[in-house]
Formats: C-alpha cells, structure tokens, sequence
C-alpha cells in the first residue's frame, strides 16, 4: 500500500470515527431535549460520511483507470469504520425521532 493509500484509509478511519461521534452527540442532545443541537450533530456527522464518501470514489475511480487497490487488513478495518458509521448514524436519527416524539406526548 502506498501513501496515497494509506492517506485514504486514514481519511476513511477518521471521518467514519468522527461521523459516529457526531450521531452519538445528537443522541445525548435529544436526551435532554435540545433538539436544535440534535440535528446539528446529525448533520455533522451527515458532513463527515459526506468526507469518507469523496475518499471512497477516490478509490473507485483509481481502481476503474486500472490503478489496482490491494486490500489490506487496514483497508477493511477503514471499510468497517465507515459502514459502522453509517447504520449508527441512521439508528440514531430514529433515536433522536423517537425522544422528540415522547417529549411531545408528555406536554
């Protein structure tokens, strides 16, 4: 793997970590009802998986022009990362649903 490979696995690594952190901030938000902030973190963490798409075509499209990607163990764990990002993101758009919805029915 060379450092431009590795310069796009790390962007995938950091921006999937980020993107779940910025989902598991909007969860504690609507926990205590700011709502506001619940959907700025959703839409950070959206601008995060936004960054770990780009490096993903970036990939693609290097490996579409004949430039091979070989797939390392870092590779995968990157991958994973992404992914893992991308379901909590969305449960956790239900979860921020689901406490503004019990916090309208207890007023």
């Amino acid at each position: 793997m060379d450092e431009k490979q590795q310069l796009m696995v790390m962007q995938l690594i950091m921006a999937g970590g980020n993107a779940k952190g910025s989902a598991f901030e909007a969860i504690k938000a609507a926990k205590v009802g700011d709502f506001n902030t619940a959907e700025a973190k959703l839409k950070e963490a959206d601008k995060f998986l936004a960054d770990a798409h780009n490096a993903q075509t970036g990939m693609l499209t290097d490996e579409a022009q004949g430039h091979h990607q070989p797939v390392s163990l870092l590779m995968v764990h990157g991958q994973d990362h992404v992914m893992n990002a991308i379901t909590f993101r969305d449960l956790a758009g239900e979860v921020v649903d689901l406490y503004r919805k019990i916090l309208d029915k207890s007023k």
